[in-house]
């Protein structure tokens, strides 16, 4: 990948600017997660532009995949440029799959100590827990402030998806040291970022004192309401006319990938219980999986094929076909470590102003739909639930604009960008 050697030695050579007549701080972002990927370019560089507005000197550091790279690099390029931002992307190695961990983890250390030689960062602000090995190692040799920003319960994420099978010695293993990692990395960061007040109370409650942070902000995933805005009548009529749906039909849409954590079955059964009562209705995935799957799924449950609407999307595309939708749907399987994770594909829903049909069980959400009257979130998955959720949903009487204005002050980017400023001024 001889492009991104490129751009890593063009961007050593480059300060980060600073806005005048500000005081902020030299920020190392460590992300394992690249740019070039959908979720560094909702998930990141929108605050970290904000954040450089707010006078921070930001120096990215990224793990880019090959064919994303290649395809997304000048974007990127230009967003850092515009909002001075240096921007070193490192190789993201995928196999072997232990010896690439290896790898990259290695390669994040040896870079985030030479940056450092360079500008002499205050803060390491590090994207969950293989990039904050690496801010600990500029903690304990430079005293650089750590920022560790958890991104949720990454080792029990692991156990609960199945990924570590702890039936196998070595997954055991691989268990035990990263909840060590974890307490280390708890025990040593100058401030914790959770996803959620669930997270956060749930590590505040832990019964070794070390391991309990000793400042933690609660900051969710967010939106830019800018690029996710209500649709006109004129947007949605086109949207609906691409995608081949009657004016009149209903429309239930999901976002995003399907796979570990996303209930394909029980969104589908939900989808059954809701065509029997709205005929003609159509599911619509906005996803990039493949269809297939999807396909499989609903052909065992007897839906109609031609219910089915799946289309995949750049991240610019995602907001021009979900207008069509006139309600959001996801399921999350509800276990023990999605109570720390914050679902993006909510706060991009409500930002149409789509109610939404989600359950109970991971992070805040319950508690946000709750408190905003927005949706319904379900407590089991059967058909009684469903249909109640369905009953609620139709009566809701809520406008999109109302819906959109619920929701900002939750996830708002602009609100998120404004709690990390605080983080850092007060490292």
């Amino acid at each position: 990948m001889t492009g991104i050697s490129e751009i890593r030695m063009t961007g050593a050579m480059t300060k980060p600017s600073q806005s005048p007549g500000t005081h902020g701080r030299s920020v190392l972002y460590l992300s394992l997660d690249g740019m070039t990927d959908p979720l560094g370019g909702s998930q990141v560089l929108p605050y970290l532009q904000g954040l450089s507005a707010h006078g921070h000197r930001i120096v990215l550091l990224s793990c880019e995949k090959a064919a994303r790279f290649e395809r997304g690099q000048g974007r990127v390029r230009r967003i850092c440029e515009q909002s001075g931002i240096v921007w070193h992307p490192l190789p993201y190695r995928r196999s072997p799959r232990l010896l690439a961990g290896l790898r990259n983890i290695r390669a994040l250390k040896r870079a985030a100590v030479r940056l450092h030689r360079i500008y002499g960062f205050e803060i390491a602000h590090c994207r969950s827990y293989v990039p904050a090995m690496a801010g600990l190692i500029l903690k304990r040799r430079f005293g650089v402030r750590l920022l560790f920003d958890m991104r949720g319960f990454w080792a029990d994420e692991r156990v609960d998806g199945r990924l570590w099978p702890q039936s196998h010695p070595i997954y055991r293993l691989l268990y035990r040291r990263a909840k060590a990692l974890e307490a280390e990395l708890l025990e040593s960061a100058d401030h914790v970022i959770s996803l959620t007040e669930s997270g956060r109370r749930i590590l505040q409650s832990w019964p070794n004192p070390a391991s309990r942070p000793r400042a933690v902000t609660t900051i969710p995933c967010c939106v830019d309401f800018g690029a996710f805005r209500l649709p006109d009548i004129d947007a949605r009529r086109l949207a609906r006319r691409t995608l081949g749906i009657p004016a009149g039909g209903k429309v239930v849409a999901y976002l995003g990938s399907i796979g570990t954590w996303y209930m394909l079955d029980e969104m589908l059964d939900f989808f059954a219980c809701y065509a029997r009562r709205h005929v003609g209705a159509r599911l619509l995935f906005v996803t990039q999986d493949e269809p297939e799957a999807i396909r499989s799924a609903a052909q065992r449950r007897g839906l109609d094929p031609e219910s089915l609407i799946i289309r995949s999307a750049s991240r610019e595309d995602v907001p021009a076909l979900m207008v069509a939708a006139d309600l959001g749907l996801f399921f999350i399987k509800p276990c023990f470590s999605k109570q720390a994770s914050s679902p993006t594909k909510m706060g991009e829903m409500l930002a149409l102003g789509l109610p939404i049909v989600t359950n109970a069980g991971v992070g805040d959400v319950a508690e946000i739909v709750a408190e905003t009257g927005v949706g319904v979130a379900i407590q089991s998955f059967d058909s009684h639930q469903y249909d109640a959720a369905i009953d609620r949903i139709d009566s809701i009487g809520l406008r999109p604009e109302e819906i959109r204005a619920r929701a900002l002050p939750w996830f708002d980017v602009n609100e998120g960008i404004d709690r990390y400023d605080r983080v850092y001024r007060m490292l």
